[in-house]
C-alpha cells in the first residue's frame, strides 16, 4: 500500500488542505475501485469500515491477490473536519457557501479529467477539493462513496442505470433497501461520477453507490468488521481482487425510485416524540410522532400521521424541531404525492 497527501490549496496564501490518498496497486486484470468516507465530515462509520477494509486489502495485497488498482480516500473532506461551532462538528455543509459538501460537483461532458479545473483556478478551496476527488474517482470503473444517515438501517442509492446489474452490492452489504436515482442529482458526488459515462454509453460493468452505513451513532468495530466484510465480498466477486468471493446472500429487499419515498416533515416547531423507529411497519394514518409545542396544557402535541403505507427507513436523531423541517424518510410501495425532482435532502 502506497500512502501520500493530497495537497488542495487553501483560499488565502499559506493555506492549505491536504487529503490522504491510499493505493493498492493491482497485478493487471481486474477493474480500478475508488472508496471514500466522510465527504460530510461528522459522518464516521465509513471512516472505521474503510480502516478494517484496509487491513484485508493489505493482506490480499501480500498475497499478489489484488488485480485492479484500488484508491481509496478515508478522510475526505478536511475543509469540514475543521468546521466546528460551540464544541459540535459541523461538516455537511460549508460555512462559507453554505452549500452541502455532496451537492455542486462538477458535471463533465464526457469521462475525461483533464476537463476538471486545476489547483490555479480562480475558485473556492471547496471547488478545488471537490475537483480533486473527482479527479481521482472518474477513471474507475467501481465508485463507493461511503455515507450515514441520522438513524437508520444500512441501505443504498444506486442509479437507476445500474440496476438490476448491482444487486450483488445490496446482497454484500445486506442492505435493508435500495433507493434508485436519475435525472438531476443535485451535482452529487455520485452524480457526478457516473453522469459522464453515462453520456458515453459505457456502463458495462460500472458501480457506483452512495453507501449509507446506518446511523450517526453506529461508529461500532463490530459493524465495521461486518461492512467490511461486504465491500470485500463484493470487490472479490466483481474482479478487483482475486479469489473466490463466495455465494452472495440472496437479496429480496425494496428497491424503489426516490419518488417513492415520503418525507415526513414536522407541521410545527417543538420537542419531538416519535412512536415509530426505522423498521417499523407503517399504515396510512398511523401516528409516526408528535410534536410537542406547549408542554403541559391540554392539546399540546401536534400529530404525524403516514400519508400512506410504508417502512420507516429513517428518522432524525436530535429531537428539536423548526416547522418544515424533515423528521423521516418512510419507503413506500406508490409515488408520494409530495415528491419533486431531484435529490431528497439539500
Amino acid at each position: 500500500m502506497d500512502r501520500s497527501w493530497d495537497v488542495i490549496p487553501g483560499d488565502m496564501p499559506g493555506l492549505e488542505w491536504r487529503i490522504p490518498v491510499l493505493r493498492f496497486r493491482g497485478r493487471g486484470g481486474g477493474p480500478s475501485a475508488y472508496l471514500q468516507a466522510a465527504l460530510h465530515a461528522e459522518e464516521l462509520p465509513g471512516v472505521i469500515a474503510i480502516d478494517a477494509l484496509c487491513a484485508r486489502l493489505r493482506r490480499a495485497e501480500a498475497a499478489g491477490d489484488i488485480r485492479g488498482d484500488i484508491t481509496v480516500v478515508p478522510w475526505a473532506n478536511p475543509i469540514g473536519q475543521q468546521q466546528w461551532l460551540h464544541g459540535s462538528g459541523q461538516g455537511r455543509y460549508d460555512f462559507d457557501s453554505r452549500v452541502n459538501f455532496n451537492r455542486g460537483f462538477p458535471r463533465l461532458d464526457r469521462p475525461d479529467p483533464s476537463l476538471l479545473p486545476g489547483d490555479d483556478a480562480a475558485i473556492a478551496a471547496t471547488e478545488r477539493l471537490k475537483a480533486r476527488l473527482l479527479r481521482l474517482a472518474l477513471p474507475c470503473e467501481i465508485v463507493l462513496d461511503l455515507h450515514c444517515d441520522d438513524e437508520s438501517p444500512l441501505y443504498l442509492y444506486i442509479p437507476s442505470a445500474l440496476w438490476p446489474a448491482m444487486t450483488d452490492l445490496a446482497a454484500a452489504m445486506r442492505a435493508d433497501s435500495v433507493l434508485l436515482w436519475d435525472g438531476d442529482g443535485g451535482g452529487a458526488f455520485d452524480d457526478a461520477c457516473l453522469g459522464p459515462w453515462l453520456r458515453s454509453g459505457d456502463l458495462v460493468g460500472r458501480a457506483v453507490s452512495t453507501v449509507e452505513l446506518r446511523g450517526m451513532a453506529d461508529v461500532d468495530a463490530g459493524l465495521a468488521e461486518g461492512d467490511a466484510d461486504g465491500l470485500f465480498r463484493f470487490l472479490a466477486g466483481r474482479g478487483v481482487i482475486a479469489g473466490d468471493a463466495g455465494p452472495l446472500p440472496d437479496w429480496s429487499g425494496p428497491a424503489v425510485p426516490l419518488d417513492w419515498v415520503e418525507m415526513i416533515k414536522a407541521p410545527a416547531g417543538g420537542a419531538i416524540s416519535f412512536a415509530c423507529k426505522p423498521g417499523d411497519r407503517v399504515e396510512v394514518g398511523d401516528l409516526l410522532a408528535t410534536i410537542l409545542v406547549r408542554p403541559g396544557e391540554e392539546g399540546s402535541g401536534v400529530p404525524v400521521l403516514a400519508p400512506q403505507p410504508g417502512v420507516v427507513l429513517t428518522r432524525r436523531a436530535h429531537r428539536r424541531t423548526r416547522p418544515g423541517d424533515d423528521l423521516m424518510k418512510l419507503v413506500c410501495r406508490s409515488p408520494s404525492a409530495a415528491a419533486r425532482p431531484g435529490p431528497l435532502e439539500p
